[in-house]
């Protein structure tokens, strides 16, 4: 058995310090996060535009708030927001219960598992943080892209269960009449709805955050990950 050095013992303090100290900034930055979205929801939730006949918000400010924490504070903190966000906007979802949050959960992590999983991929550089990687314009916009196709793959199969079954009764007054062609219904509007819908609010959720975070140079202030 080898004695360890002083020198050693105290590299290995810092070094388990510094995990601890950006665990609990992780978990903090996502308990924040995670609250700020329910206090934006309540008082964005009735005036914020949405899509006539289909009640979804046009701009999610509360999916912009969760990948922003995910761009700050890194993996575990992005999927806790969400979680946090999802399991505190149950109680308050008048349309439908549970289901209204869920679908939002559903929406938001799509986004940030495809940069998540990517990342697991990428070849590890010295002295460059994952957000580094993410930052990179290129890098954004394919995480992004897949992220979107994704997440249209995943809204279409939870519409297709909704509406066979909870909305069954609300399939034949759907419509594309927030486009202009109010005679295309059914299935075929939902279809194309559900891309046209998760398309345009994905460009926000990915934008917004983006300018935020690395336009204003907000992850250089944390450099978590």
């Amino acid at each position: 058995m080898v004695d360890k050095t002083e020198e050693q013992i105290s590299e290995e303090k810092e070094t388990s310090m510094s995990k601890s100290s950006q665990l609990v900034l992780q978990i903090s930055g996502a308990a924040l996060f995670g609250a700020l979205s329910l206090v934006v929801s309540a008082f964005t939730t009735e005036i914020i535009p949405r899509v006539p006949g289909w009640g979804i918000a046009i701009i999610d400010p509360i999916s912009i708030i969760w990948i922003i924490c995910f761009l700050v504070f890194g993996t575990k903190s992005g999927i806790l927001c969400c979680v946090i966000g999802t399991l505190g906007l149950m109680p308050f979802d008048t349309s439908f219960p549970i289901i209204g949050p869920l679908m939002k959960f559903s929406a938001t992590f799509t986004l940030i598992i495809v940069p998540i999983m990517a990342l697991k991929l990428y070849r590890n550089e010295e002295g460059i943080r994952n957000s580094q990687k993410i930052k990179k314009p290129r890098n954004y916009v394919v995480f992004g892209l897949f992220g979107v196709i994704l997440r249209i793959f995943i809204m279409m199969l939870l519409n297709y269960l909704l509406f066979i079954t909870i909305l069954a009764d609300w399939l034949a007054g759907a419509s594309l009449g927030f486009i202009g062609l109010p005679g295309i219904s059914g299935w075929t509007a939902i279809i194309i709805g559900v891309i046209i819908i998760n398309a345009f609010t994905s460009i926000w959720d990915l934008l917004v955050p983006y300018v935020f975070v690395f336009g204003l140079k907000i992850d250089k202030i944390f450099s978590i990950w």
